[in-house]
């Protein structure tokens, strides 16, 4: 089933509640979305920390190899 649009949503919605109006009944409340929690971001964040811990030491041995 394709995915509603907004506006095809809002639509529906309205017209429940019309609907609801004339025969009483409360209109259903939308269900909230759940957000994702975010889980790359730690990944991400370790590797970077990596990265940059192998470029420093990179750096290093380069200097040591310039004074020998």
């Amino acid at each position: 089933m394709a995915k509603k649009s907004k506006l095809a949503a809002r639509a529906a919605e309205l017209e429940a509640a019309v609907a609801g109006l004339f025969t009483g009944t409360p209109a259903a409340v939308p269900a909230k979305k759940k957000r994702r929690k975010a889980k790359k971001a730690k990944v991400v964040k370790a590797v970077v920390k990596k990265v940059k811990k192998a470029a420093k030491k990179a750096k290093k041995t380069k200097k040591k190899a310039k004074k020998r």
